[in-house]
């Protein structure tokens, strides 16, 4: 693994929180279809790549979902980790914690 995101989208859509849970979900899914490993959490869903270029392709997917869905507009909360060889995997950041 060389690359994780952690993401967290936010839909500006009409029909309050439920319609917002309905679209996050449906993004989740999204992530799911990747074959990537991912853990989510309540303010955001970690993902791990094999490259940079996998995970921003994924993160186009995800806004893409969200305004599929309905969204007026979307914010993405984004951090992104990446290296040459290899970089510290969602188990070794919070494994023990499991």
């Amino acid at each position: 693994m060389k690359a994780s995101m952690a993401i967290q989208v936010l839909p500006m859509v009409d029909g309050g929180t439920e319609e917002v849970v309905r679209i996050v979900d449906e993004v989740i899914a999204v992530i799911k279809d990747s074959g990537l490993k991912y853990v989510v959490a309540p303010f955001e869903t970690t993902v791990e790549g094999d490259s940079m270029d996998e995970i921003i392709d994924l993160l186009r997917k995800c806004e893409a979902k969200v305004m599929e869905e309905g969204a007026n507009s979307v914010y993405c909360y984004v951090k992104l980790s990446h290296g040459k060889e290899s970089i510290l995997t969602i188990d070794e950041k919070i494994g023990k914690y499991q």
